[in-house]
């Protein structure tokens, strides 16, 4: 008779009476006439079926005999018990089971006979595990607890899955061992005590069929539904991946067990205090509904789509249960609430608020199809999951200030993670100190010797093009109001009307010369104050008000002016500054392998960079002066890649811009401190303070004794003024030329004077922008060791 529920046990499982008929033995050689009666004559009715006592290997003979096991049976399962107890026969943690209760036999009839009843998360492993404990326990009298929580999960008549607990009775059981069992030392049941995911350890010591199993238990379930949907609950809102984050159904079918309702759903939503509204939780919206918000993201909690129904929830932080939905409408016509709710087929339902320390979290939705399902009573229910779920969004808003921080920290501040270590080291001495010391004076943010990296690639005449775009935009619109002007009625406001045109005119010439700083604002007010209010007063041709209609659709919404190439040129640079940007930004991870060293970079009419590093940046880690040079060519190959990316996006722009590119070289070793009043770090100290003048102008510089640029179109320019650094770049574009990333000829020359500093010179150089250029293959300084070498 196959009965393990598993394919592998150590028991070789005979059913067996033998303990409960020795027991009658004894109750009929007492002294109490009724009860040895009665026990010899369920003796007597036994003694044909000796497999009762010896041993049932065919499931038919218990079949056969039900009525006589169930008087065998009598004193351990009472009649007038029957309908209140679910019990039954069975072997522990196999699928055999007869004799049950009324009770247990109606339970498994509204489950359906395609039901299963397994335990729950019960497998091979802990199948032949537990089973080997029950030898360790009983036969070696091991003091071993080895019996977690079991339970049954079984449907109802109306598929509500309800959870039964399991509790097992192994009296009347006993365990023998067989010539295929290997005794056992203490040493051994140690080994196996500190070695349970070993499963071959324990076949090795129990193997398959090693033992005997003979007699019978009694499995007892009592009802645990509430305790264990809420225990599930609780598992599901403590896992902290987003990606095992409870979903709707699992949440739906745990609310199901709680409440006792077929088609019960559940939603969620979080209140936001700053702005008084509820918003759907971003880390759940794609598993957690909501029944209250719908589509919509968020509401104002004040909206006259809520009425004053809420101010109890809002107010007084209590539930708001609505028992039924229809007559909610008719006797609250005016609040849109109710049908909303109908129009999604719920007829009843309970918003519970979430508090914590007095502040509403947010909102749990219950709602059902079906009128009165819930109401003022079942809703009290909630008060045993609401302190789960209050920790539950509790820790949901700590994790989104933390994720908001965190993107504060990543785009609006400069501390890079590679120094982080020390702001956080300072924040700890801060804390460490804050109750010893009233008044804690924050220590200066500074990192010694270290050596700067600045480079940048410059929209070349940007200034140039803008006030061209402002111009053009400037010329089309006067040129279109004329052309209204000459289309107008000439009977009306003749006078004035030549008026405007003439001085609209005059603006027209005068944008033939250089823009001045007023004049788009001057012309704007003019055209605002002066034009618009004429057009609305004058009277109209059929061909004017096509005009003026097609004019007030070419307006910019915020401007009032027109803004087509202005917009062309504005999408022109946001677009190069974001893909030079995020190319620099892909390309630093990599460079922070070479070694730790603090990053910064700037989007304005361009991108330009910060690099520093040094020892007192990453001093777990040593410098060596071979970082800082493996550090340069990263950046001058990291250019030649932004220079290529602007190359390849430059025909699709809307507007046509160039770049040019440019390297400082500084090869002095310097200070950076954390300035707290703008939050940013700045190079530190008279000498240093050179540094960052020769930054600031080098890119408007001359060739001296030329009025030539530095920096030229789909050209780098290195900047230096040591020799040394002159040699050290010359080998760096040797090698890329070797590579082909770079054009053979090279330009040297001296850069002019600027104020208070002299004697910098420049090296340029072409990157090759045909297809044949292998820039993106990675190249580090020890390739170019390698090569040179």
């Amino acid at each position: 008779m196959d009965i393990h529920l598993h394919n592998e046990s150590p028991f070789e499982t005979i059913i067996s009476f033998h303990k409960l008929i020795e027991s009658f033995e004894e109750i009929a050689l007492s002294d109490v006439d009724y009860r040895a009666n009665y026990a010899k004559a369920v003796l007597k009715q036994i003694e044909s079926i000796p497999e009762l006592r010896t041993g049932i290997k065919e499931y038919s003979i218990i079949k056969d005999n039900e009525a006589l096991i169930k008087n065998l049976l009598a004193d351990i399962f009472p009649t007038a018990l029957t309908h209140n107890e679910i019990k039954a026969v069975t072997i522990p943690f196999q699928n055999v089971s007869f004799n049950y209760t009324e009770r247990f036999k109606q339970i498994l009839n509204n489950a359906g006979s395609e039901f299963d009843m397994e335990i729950r998360d019960f497998d091979d492993h802990q199948f032949y595990v537990n089973n080997c404990c029950l030898i360790l326990g009983v036969y070696y009298k091991q003091p071993i607890d080895f019996n977690k929580p079991f339970f049954y999960d079984i449907p109802d008549e109306n598929g509500v899955e309800k959870h039964y607990r399991i509790l097992y009775n192994a009296d009347f059981m006993e365990i023998i061992p067989t010539e295929k069992s290997v005794p056992l030392t203490q040493e051994d049941i140690d080994l196996l005590l500190d070695n349970y995911n070993d499963l071959e350890l324990w076949k090795s010591k129990f193997p398959k069929g090693s033992w005997i199993l003979k007699g019978f238990g009694i499995v007892s379930l009592f009802d645990a539904t509430t305790e264990s949907a809420i225990s599930n609950l609780k598992s599901n809102l403590l896992k902290p991946d987003s990606k095992n984050v409870a979903t709707d159904e699992i949440v739906s079918n745990i609310f199901k067990s709680i409440f006792k309702i077929p088609d019960l759903k559940v939603g969620f939503i979080v209140y936001n205090p700053e702005e008084e509204k509820f918003i759907r939780p971003v880390k759940f919206d794609t598993q957690l509904q909501s029944f209250l918000l719908s589509k919509d993201q968020e509401i104002d909690c004040k909206n006259a789509f809520f009425g004053c129904t809420f101010e109890k929830l809002l107010g007084n932080k209590e539930p708001l249960v609505i028992s039924n939905v229809e007559k909610f409408i008719e006797e609250s016509p005016n609040i849109k609430l109710g049908e909303h709710l109908l129009k999604q087929g719920i007829q009843s339902c309970v918003f519970a608020p979430v508090i914590k320390d007095g502040h509403l979290l947010g909102v749990v939705e219950l709602v059902s199809s079906k009128i009165k399902a819930l109401n003022t009573i079942n809703a009290t229910k909630l008060e045993l999951v609401l302190p789960y779920l209050t920790d539950t969004i509790d820790r949901y808003n700590t994790d989104m200030q933390h994720q908001i921080e965190a993107i504060i920290q990543r785009e609006y501040t400069t501390i890079h993670p590679s120094v982080y270590w020390k702001f956080k080291r300072e924040s700890q001495n801060y804390f460490q100190n804050i109750n010893h010391t009233k008044d804690y004076i924050f220590k200066e943010i500074v990192f010694k010797n270290v050596y700067p990296l600045y480079g940048q690639i410059d929209i070349k005449g940007s200034s140039e093009h803008r006030n061209e775009t402002v111009k053009i935009d400037l010329k089309n619109q006067l040129n279109a109001l004329l052309k209204i002007f000459e289309s107008q009625d000439p009977n009306t406001n003749l006078v004035l009307l030549e008026q405007r045109k003439f001085e609209l005119e005059s603006f027209c010439d005068e944008l033939d010369a250089p823009l001045k700083a007023d004049t788009e604002q001057y012309i704007q007010r003019y055209i605002e104050e002066e034009i618009h209010p004429l057009l609305k007063n004058t009277k109209e041709t059929e061909k004017s008000e096509e005009l003026e209609r097609q004019y007030f659709e070419s307006l910019d919404a915020k401007s009032g002016l027109f803004y087509q190439e202005r917009k062309k040129f504005d999408n022109a640079m946001s677009i190069i500054n974001k893909k030079l940007a995020s190319v620099l930004d892909k390309k630093q991870l990599e460079a922070q392998q070479i070694y730790p060293h603090y990053y910064e970079r700037f989007k304005t009419d361009g991108v330009e960079h910060n690099l520093y590093i040094g020892a007192s940046i990453a001093p777990t880690q040593p410098f060596d002066i071979m970082y800082l040079h493996n550090l340069r060519l990263w950046q001058l190959q990291t250019l030649c890649e932004m220079e290529l990316e602007h190359h390849q996006l430059k025909e699709s722009l809307p507007y046509e811009l160039d770049v040019t590119s440019l390297i400082l070289v500084f090869t002095s070793p310097l200070s950076i401190r954390f300035r707290m009043d703008e939050k940013r770090f700045d190079v530190d100290g008279t000498y240093n303070a050179r540094y960052e003048v020769v930054k600031k102008r080098i890119d408007k510089s001359n060739i001296k004794g030329t009025k030539e640029r530095i920096t030229e179109k789909e050209k780098i320019t290195i900047v230096y003024s040591q020799n040394s650094e002159e040699a050290e770049y010359l080998k760096y574009i040797k090698y890329l030329q070797h590579k082909k990333i770079l054009e053979p000829s090279i330009e040297q020359f001296e850069v002019e004077d600027l104020q208070g500093v002299s004697g910098l010179r420049a090296i340029r150089v072409k990157v090759i922008n045909n297809n044949t250029n292998p820039v993106a293959k990675k190249i580090t300084y020890q390739d170019l060791l390698d090569e040179l070498n």
